[in-house]
């Protein structure tokens, strides 16, 4: 059986407890080692073959597995955050469909989950956004029309932008462009959760200035929007005059 699992964002103890056990049992791991903390190979057990994808081809990961799997051997696949965010896993669960190897999926958490909490903010706040946008800038690799950082920005929803910190002057332009004002609140927060997590307040005007000055080049995540500062409505949820299917209104 092939486990694809979800690391976390960093700290070790933000893996999932089904994510460690699977660990502890595996006698292979194929883990994303430009993002995934090391650390969490403690929990291999001895004997167990460790391979780190990021020197390998989609190719030579799925070598890997077939290997494993006609020896009888149990892989985790470790990915950073959750896999379902950037982890480039449905190439690899289509290859093993095609080679009629199991596999399972087990979620993570995600980094822009802990980048709310590294900024101790909600990203959906009542009268300020309910929608949360994650999207990334366009590089090397192309986004479909239509799903441009201008694009999105016009709605003025919160924004979690990944894998854009090589590109924050295109990215600022790209947020004004489409509708963000230069003050709208920004942040940076870089490697969310780990030791040497970092955060950047700033705005949309001044996110490369700001990441220049901190030294940050990679390993980040941009926030952006009305939720970083200002006012908001209160939540009806625990408004005494709301009433709802546990609570009855008291005014």
């Amino acid at each position: 059986m092939i486990y694809f699992v979800g690391a976390g964002p960093g700290a070790v103890d933000l893996i999932t407890v089904r994510g460690q056990k699977l660990l502890e049992k595996a006698d292979l791991i194929i883990y994303a080692g430009s993002l995934v903390n090391p650390e969490l190979l403690q929990f291999a057990k001895e004997g167990c073959r460790i391979c780190n994808s990021a020197s390998m081809t989609l190719e030579d990961v799925l070598q890997e597995m077939e290997q494993a799997e006609a020896a009888g051997r149990m892989t985790v696949r470790l990915h950073t955050g959750d896999p379902s965010l950037y982890g480039a896993i449905r190439e690899q669960m289509d290859a093993l469909d095609q080679r009629h190897i199991a596999y399972t999926y087990v979620p993570g958490v995600s980094s822009f989950s802990a980048a709310a909490a590294a900024v101790r903010k909600e990203y959906t706040l009542p009268g300020i956004s309910q929608s949360v946008i994650i999207t990334r800038m366009e590089g090397r690799t192309p986004v479909p029309d239509g799903q441009r950082i201008a694009d999105y920005a016009a709605h003025h929803a919160t924004m979690v932008i990944f894998l854009s910190t090589g590109l924050l002057d295109k990215l600022q332009d790209e947020l004004i462009h489409g509708g963000y004002a230069e003050d709208t609140p920004a942040a940076i927060v870089y490697k969310a959760s780990w030791p040497d997590e970092r955060v950047c307040p700033c705005t949309v005007a001044t996110l490369a200035e700001t990441a220049a000055a901190a030294g940050i080049t990679r390993t980040a995540l941009i926030l952006v929007g009305d939720f970083l500062d200002g006012s908001y409505d209160r939540s009806k949820l625990y408004d005494p005059s709301f009433t709802h299917g546990f609570r009855k209104a008291s005014q």
